[in-house]
């Protein structure tokens, strides 16, 4: 099998109780997202690895595959690593259970960048921004590349820092949506602590520490991972919008 797509879902969460079933205009929340991703045309197979029975059990009333997998991870990465030593696959794509406005397309354009080129590791996704309030917010991640898409850094941080305000700068928002090689993220599962990514409290930078390169492709669509109950509310009212208010 060429694409495998992971769905890491965790019932318990800090901001938001039990986000992942919150009920979303009648439909738990990682449904919306299960939904877009079986649209996706690259995946030849999708699970959603859950973390309890009470998750997998809302899981597969609305027919999605599932694997419980163990509780102690600290990442959905980890989750996605215990799904590949039972599941065969050349690419795994990590695609959030909280973000319910993934687009397939840009799940197809992910797999299809990193199966373009054997030397890819790892693959993400990053968007262009202009708005002063996102690229100060922590909660939202920057990404800087170089000349060829591949990521120097993220941070929670307005990354570059503009010194005189009449440079031109480009910001790009990082999507968490991942593209792994599975033999990458073998590899992955022995690295140590990352003093980078205790600091920052992103994953990705434990990548970028021990010497890895993680490429990046641009996209016009966005997407929002629902971590608040402020969250919840804008991706209502914007499926709402969708489905002509109803």
């Amino acid at each position: 099998m060429k694409v495998l797509g992971v769905i890491p879902a965790r019932l318990n969460s800090q901001r938001l109780s039990k986000k992942l079933i919150k009920n979303l205009l009648g439909r738990p929340l990682i449904q919306w997202t299960w939904q877009a991703a079986r649209q996706a045309k690259k995946i030849d197979r999708l699970v959603i690895a859950c973390d309890s029975p009470e998750l997998a059990e809302v899981c597969e009333k609305f027919g999605a595959e599932v694997i419980i997998t163990s509780s102690e991870h600290n990442s959905g990465t980890q989750r996605i690593t215990e799904v590949i030593k039972k599941i065969e696959a050349e690419v795994a794509i990590n695609i959030q259970a909280d973000e319910p406005l993934m687009s397939p397309e840009v799940i197809d354009s992910l797999a299809e960048d990193i199966l373009s080129d054997d030397n890819i590791l790892v693959d993400t996704v990053i968007r262009k921004m202009d708005d002063e309030s996102l690229i100060v917010d922590p909660s939202i991640v920057k990404a800087i590349i170089d000349k060829d898409s591949f990521a120097i850094y993220f941070s929670r941080a307005a990354i570059p820092f503009v010194r005189d305000k009449n440079t031109k700068t480009i910001f790009y928002k990082h999507l968490g949506i991942y593209a792994y090689r599975t033999k990458f993220l073998k590899l992955l599962e022995g690295f140590g602590p990352s003093y980078l990514e205790e600091a920052e409290k992103l994953e990705q930078l434990k990548i970028l520490e021990n010497g890895y390169k993680i490429k990046t492709i641009t996209t016009e669509f966005d997407t929002i991972g629902v971590d608040t109950e402020g969250d919840f509310m804008k991706v209502e009212n914007i499926l709402k919008g969708r489905s002509g208010g109803k």
